[in-house]
């Protein structure tokens, strides 16, 4: 089981987002007695503290150590996805310090939540024992239990915000027994140790049943098939802000803990059979699905249970560049997710849900937002020389020879079928003409006419768009990184 061996030299990341929560607990107290408090800028250090904690898992980033009893280890792997998780949190809480739908008394706690979900996933990246993940994945899990349903006078944020909770409940009751069952038949819950013991059904059927279980839970915080039925409702209800939250950063936490259980895989036991079906299902349903979908995010939500599936196919070839794959491909999706929400929330000024048409003219009212669309969209697509592109390259590379060509195949005919959704976004920025303002709610244009063009608009666009097109000309850097903590879990 090994010490306790703690030491704050590594856990920055932890410490300045646990620093991060103190602050917003005390800022929400002191509104509450003093509402000019929270007028004052006291949300501005937020993004500052993500910054932080990027800076801090950058420089601890070839650390190896392990922690509390064995349960919790720092490696590469971990700080790949810390900085992952800091990056997400700079960009999604930039994008909510302007949110229409949230009341200004409640801002403090919505920031706080966003960071005590960061907080969980963050620990989630480092926890090598399944109790420890279990727990951690439920405190990122019951902070979006409260975000989601915060949106201002709307009864479907309230329907996704049940929703959420109902299936949330579901998983995390499937992963508990799950968890029980295998601790029953291997006496361990230190994947580390799990590694070394059978995981065939005939030698063990108890313990693959209950891995099934356990790994249910993290299917359903990564929207795949057939956990998925939450993702479009609570996308399509919840904030254009707080949907860029919940599309992107608790998916990296289940990525994580996904490529560490990936370790027990070998590409022929029925585990594995399993989770490559899963992975076809998956793509195929949620591509058939997002192509009859009007509603923006609505696609990007059966969008990202195709997605779901895509990342899986690294995990099925059970080798480290199939992990690195996986890995790599989390980074692509977290980026250009991003940026499809960002460009989203900067149009619909006023909170409201967009559909293709509100596309419409957006290469005329603004050009900036219209080309990071673009390239935002021909990276979901998987267009050169896109980091989507490289990303689902190295994907089916590093499963092709290990016994699921057949998943190669249907990956790559999902990725023709995506095109005809994910392009229409540049059709109707580019092509399409915009149709004549109408009144709305409160007489004046509808925010369609006033498509944000401020300075950070474009400056978050830009940066993002600029990291889509940039990670997939020289993606050789950050895939090193991914490799060299996917060959510590599986050397070659």
């Amino acid at each position: 089981m090994g010490e306790l061996n703690f030491s704050f030299a590594y856990l920055w990341p932890e410490t300045i987002f646990l620093a991060l929560v103190l602050y917003l607990f005390l800022v929400s107290i002191l509104e509450r007695r003093y509402p000019a408090f929270g007028k004052a800028g006291a949300l501005a250090p937020v993004p500052i503290f993500g910054l932080l904690a990027f800076a801090s898992a950058v420089c601890t980033f070839d650390t190896s150590q392990t922690m509390f009893f064995g349960s919790y280890r720092v490696d590469p792997l971990s700080q790949f996805f810390k900085l992952l998780i800091s990056v997400g949190f700079v960009i999604a809480s930039l994008n909510s310090m302007r949110q229409p739908t949230l009341e200004t008394e409640k801002r403090a706690d919505y920031f706080l939540f966003l960071t005590l979900s960061s907080f969980g996933l963050i620990i989630l990246s480092s926890g090598v024992e399944l109790v420890t993940i279990y727990l951690a994945l439920e405190l990122s899990s019951y902070s979006l239990y409260v975000l989601i349903p915060v949106r201002a006078k709307s009864k479907e944020a309230a329907e996704a915000g049940l929703k959420y909770i109902l299936f949330g409940a579901a998983a995390s009751a499937f992963a508990l027994y799950g968890l029980s069952w295998i601790i029953a038949s291997q006496e361990t819950t230190y994947i580390a140790k799990l590694a070394t013991l059978p995981w065939g059904f005939s030698a063990q059927p108890l313990a693959v049943m209950g891995l099934t279980l356990f790994l249910g839970g993290l299917f359903f915080k990564l929207a795949l098939f057939p956990f998925h039925f939450w993702c479009p409702d609570v996308y399509q209800g919840a904030s254009n802000e707080t949907a860029a939250f919940v599309a992107t950063l608790p998916k990296l936490g289940a990525i994580i803990v996904l490529i560490r259980l990936a370790t027990l895989l070998k590409p022929d036991l029925e585990l594995t059979h399993i989770l490559a079906f899963l992975a076809a299902v998956s793509v195929t349903y949620g591509n058939l699905c997002a192509l009859v979908q009007k509603d923006l995010k609505r696609m990007l939500g059966f969008s990202s249970v195709a997605h779901a599936g895509y990342i899986l196919v690294g995990l099925c070839a059970g080798t480290a560049e199939g992990l690195a794959a996986a890995a790599f491909y989390a980074m692509a999706y977290l980026i250009m997710n991003l940026l499809c929400f960002w460009v989203i929330s900067r149009i619909s000024r006023d909170g409201r849900n967009l559909s293709y048409d509100d596309l419409n003219g957006l290469s005329d009212r603004s050009p900036v937002l219209a080309m990071c669309l673009a390239a935002a969209a021909f990276s979901l697509v998987s267009l050169p020389p896109t980091v989507g592109f490289i990303g689902k390259l190295w994907l089916i590379t590093s499963l092709w020879g290990h016994g699921y060509d057949w998943l190669v195949i249907v990956v790559c005919v999902n990725s023709a079928i995506a095109i005809f959704y994910y392009l229409s976004l540049v059709r109707h920025a580019y092509t399409e003409d915009p149709a004549p303002g109408t009144p709305g709610p409160d007489g004046d244009q509808r925010a369609i006419d006033r498509t944000d063009t401020g300075a950070l608009s474009y400056a978050g666009a830009l940066v993002m768009g600029i990291l889509v097109l940039l990670l997939g000309v020289i993606p050789g850097p950050v895939y090193s990184l991914a490799l060299e903590a996917a060959k510590a879990l599986i050397p070659n």
